[in-house]
Formats: structure tokens, C-alpha cells, sequence
């Protein structure tokens, strides 16, 4: 067990960068081993780091020449094969430069749309008029990587802990900037999927959160239940599902009947995972059915909104609803809390027996673009740390897990803004907060939940630096001092 500061870091006013960094440029060059993480006392650490939290004053204040610069220091003082702090570097100073890059286009089309008011030729009116157009498509292109970024493919095929798992993951730097933007969207995506994986493999980060929900979701239906439904928002490729299987299977006889509708945004992946979980029910003896729910988008409010009532999820009066939300939930977040509201009221008109929510534990939701930076910062920090503790230096593994999920999700962080920002995370109390506003009381979880979870870790991710800790009848898993994730049991 420990305990986890989740105190906020405080900004330091610091010089201008124009002189002091740039001498820092030229005479501090650093060795790859130099450097920790942002967490160490190492005073090239702490000066990449205020480095960052600089050039993103500057991007706030339209300072961008100033801007350019540091992104320039930090992208050549930083490279994605170093330490955690070099690795972490290169993943902000990316997405700075997208940003930067965004900022400075729109600052441009605003000058053209000033030019135009005075000119009134046709030719000067159809450039203006193509300025938003072209920025509303950067914002789109803000949530894959650039054409000139390293894009990584990966093909993998799993099971899940029943079973042997196999993640291969291959490495292709592409810089063919002649790719279309589906191409890139389908290639993004495709990763994704397959990164999932190697997540899920290296990390204990989804495995706690799919074991913890899935014992309080074993907890909270009695064991004579003949009928049990779960709603899964998002379900991937199913790793969770499995393991709950086999223990309803052998804790009742006869077992009872499973069914499963499950939401995602690929309806291939849908019925793959459906297929691959039937097959898996078969072998148990499990009644087992699976109905995939086609979301065209998990950031549309109204699409999620229209299926959550009983004649859609074909509810039936003598099953045991439970609703299963791991690292969904932030995703319904937009520039105010509406639409969340309105899910969760419509949860809990389905009077489930239990809600299992994971979610980060970190404000990236804030409004101001440089206070999300700094949390940002501070929580993957502790990510990058945790995984150059318990992973080799070569880890190709952890270089794709690097790159293209959390790589992404920085990018999203740091370089979305309105509407094109999904990965809204917020505080565990938030969540409280909002959960019981809309009529769902704490289940606390179960000292046996803690005890799975100290088990998990010692047999998959033998490292000190994990740390678990009960608070508030939640779980919560962090590396060292920092909170990073937290399960809790509604009802």
C-alpha cells in the first residue's frame, strides 16, 4: 500500500528564453544517461521541463518567433530512442510544434481575412474564404501523427490470460508525405487497435483496471442470478470479458446465461471480438450472446445518448444489468458537462446493478491550455518513469506504446482545442462529484479486489514503484507518489 501526493505542481515565473536558452543550446549539450525523469534533482531535467512550461507561455501569449525557437532546443535535446526524460521531451515538443504550427496559420488566415475586408476582388474573397476551411482540416489532422512523424504499424492477435498471447509490433518510419488523409485516419486507427495490445502486455495499467471492475461486478450480482447482461462502452477487442467468464462458469451450476452489447466505432473489430468471445463461452459451457452496438463516433453525445434506452438494448425483465465504463467516460466530456449528464441519467434509468467506472487520475480538462500542459506533464512523467523501470532500453514494445497511444493522447492533449479534444481526463472527486449528482451512491470495493490487484502486479509487473492504495471505497494504482488511475463501483 502507499500513498499518492496529488498535489498540483506550481508554475515559476522563469527568464526570457531568448538569451539564456539558446546559450543553454549551445554549451549543454547531455548524454543520453544524464538525465532521469522530470521527477529527479538533475538540473538538466528540471530546465527541459521548464523549458516546456516556457515555450507554452510563449505559444499562450502569440509570442511564436520566441515559440519556434525553444521548440527547436527542445526537439534537438530530446529523441525517442533516449531516457524517459528524453523520450517524454520529444513526445511535448511535437505537439507544441503542431500546435505552434496551428496557431500560426490561424494567425495567418486572420491577416488574410483582414486583407480581404479592403480588397473586394473575387480571387482575394475565395483565398479568405478558404482560410477556416483549411484550419477546421488541421484541427482534424491534429489526432493522428504528421506525415513526417514515425508512424507505427502493428499486427497482433490475442486472447487474453486464458490463453497465450502473441503481440508482435513492427516499426515503420514512413515520410511519404504524398498519403492521403484516409490513408493516414486508417493507418492511425489500425495502430491503435493493435497498440491496445502491447499496452495492455507491458503495462499494468488496463489489466487493473478490467480486473477490478470485473470483481465488483461479481460482487454485485448474487451468485443465484440466472441471467446477466453487461453494457460495455467501447469494448476493444474484449480482453476484459474472459476472465469474468470462467468465473461465472465455475462459481454457479448451472452457469448462468451471459449476454453482452458492446459499443465501438468498427464493426469488423465488433464482430471479431464477438466471435472470438462466443467461441470462448463454448468451450466453458456458458450461455453466451453478443450484440455489437456501431457507434459512428464515442465523441458523439447524441448518437451514444439515442441508444441508451431499454428497447434498443433489448433489456429483459429477469437480467441482471451491469454497465462497464473503463476509460470511456472523459470522451463525453465537451465544452460544458451536459451531454455526460444526460448519459448518466439515462444509466441510471436502466436501474443497473452496478456501474464500474476507470478513468485517469489527472485534470486534463482544464480550460487554459497552459495549466492542462503542466498537468500533462506531471502525469506522464510518472507514466514514461514506470516504463523505463520495468522495460529494457531496446523495448520495441514500449516504443510503440510510447508513440502512438500515449503519444497521441499528448498530442491530443496539448494541441486540440473545442471540440477536436477528446482525452478530457478529470480527478477521481470530479467523477464523484458528478456520479452522485445524477442519483448513484459509492459501492465500496471489496478488501479481495485489493488483494487481486497486489497479485496482478506481483506476478505481471514486478517493480516497487507500483504503488495501490484504497480511498474513498475506490482503487487507485500509481508509480511511486502519483495517483495515475482509479476504479470505483456505482450503483
Amino acid at each position: 500500500m502507499g500513498s499518492f501526493n496529488s498535489s498540483h505542481h506550481d508554475q515559476q515565473e522563469e527568464e526570457d528564453p531568448s538569451s539564456s536558452d539558446l546559450q543553454y543550446h549551445q554549451h549543454q549539450h547531455r548524454q543520453p544517461s544524464q538525465l532521469g525523469g522530470f521527477t529527479s534533482a538533475l538540473p538538466n531535467a528540471i530546465h527541459m521541463r521548464q523549458l516546456l512550461i516556457r515555450c507554452a507561455e510563449l505559444i499562450s501569449r502569440s509570442d511564436f518567433s520566441a515559440a519556434h525557437r525553444l521548440v527547436s532546443i527542445l526537439s534537438s535535446n530530446s529523441s525517442p530512442y533516449g531516457d524517459s526524460t528524453e523520450r517524454l521531451v520529444h513526445r511535448f515538443a511535437k505537439a507544441l510544434s503542431l500546435r505552434l504550427n496551428y496557431c500560426c496559420y490561424a494567425a495567418d488566415g486572420a491577416t488574410t481575412v483582414t486583407a480581404t475586408t479592403t480588397n473586394t476582388s473575387a480571387a482575394s474573397a475565395s483565398a479568405s474564404a478558404s482560410a477556416p476551411m483549411m484550419t477546421m482540416r488541421m484541427m482534424m489532422m491534429m489526432m493522428i501523427p504528421p506525415a513526417t512523424a514515425a508512424v507505427v504499424t502493428a499486427a497482433a492477435t490475442t486472447t487474453d490470460d486464458t490463453t497465450n498471447n502473441t503481440i508482435t509490433s513492427n516499426i515503420n518510419m514512413n515520410t511519404d508525405t504524398t498519403t492521403t488523409e484516409y490513408e493516414y485516419e486508417s493507418e492511425s486507427e489500425e495502430a491503435l487497435q493493435s497498440c491496445y495490445l502491447s499496452l495492455n502486455q507491458i503495462t499494468p495499467f488496463i489489466r487493473f483496471s478490467h480486473l477490478t471492475a470485473n470483481q465488483a461486478i461479481l460482487e454485485a450480482i448474487d451468485e443465484g442470478q440466472q441471467a446477466i447482461h453487461i453494457l460495455d462502452f467501447d469494448i476493444m477487442h474484449g480482453l476484459q470479458w474472459p476472465p469474468l467468464m470462467q468465473a461465472l462458469a465455475e462459481r454457479s451450476y448451472p452457469p448462468p446465461m451471459l449476454r453482452i452489447t458492446a459499443t465501438g466505432s468498427d464493426l469488423n473489430i465488433l464482430h471479431r471480438t464477438g466471435d472470438r468471445l462466443s467461441k470462448f463461452a463454448q468451450s466453458l459451457g456458458l450461455r453466451f450472446q453478443f450484440h455489437p452496438l456501431l457507434l459512428l463516433s464515442h465523441n458523439d453525445n447524441h448518437d451514444i445518448n439515442n441508444i441508451i434506452d431499454p428497447p434498443a438494448l433489448a433489456l429483459l425483465p429477469d437480467e441482471a444489468l451491469a454497465v462497464n465504463c473503463v476509460l470511456y467516460l472523459h470522451r463525453l466530456i465537451k465544452a460544458d458537462s451536459r451531454g455526460l449528464r444526460l448519459f448518466l441519467h439515462k444509466i441510471k434509468a436502466l436501474n443497473p446493478k452496478v456501474v464500474t467506472i476507470a478513468e485517469r487520475e489527472a485534470n486534463h480538462n482544464h480550460p487554459l491550455f497552459l495549466q492542462r500542459l503542466v498537468e500533462a506533464l506531471d502525469h506522464y512523467t510518472s507514466i514514461f518513469d514506470s516504463l523505463e523501470a520495468t522495460l529494457p532500453p531496446n523495448s520495441r514494445e514500449r516504443l510503440t506504446v510510447e508513440q502512438v497511444w500515449f503519444g497521441r493522447e499528448i498530442m491530443d492533449i496539448v494541441a486540440a482545442e473545442g471540440d477536436n479534444r477528446r482525452e478530457r481526463h478529470q480527478r477521481y472527486e470530479s467523477w464523484e462529484a458528478m456520479l452522485r449528482s445524477s442519483g448513484f451512491s459509492n459501492v465500496p470495493l471489496s478488501p479481495f479486489a485489493l488483494s487481486q490487484a497486489k497479485l496482478l502486479l506481483r506476478l505481471h509487473y514486478p517493480s516497487e514503484g507500483y504503488k495501490l492504495q484504497i480511498r474513498n471505497d475506490s482503487l487507485f494504482l500509481g508509480w511511486q507518489n502519483r495517483a495515475l488511475f482509479s476504479v470505483s463501483s456505482w450503483h
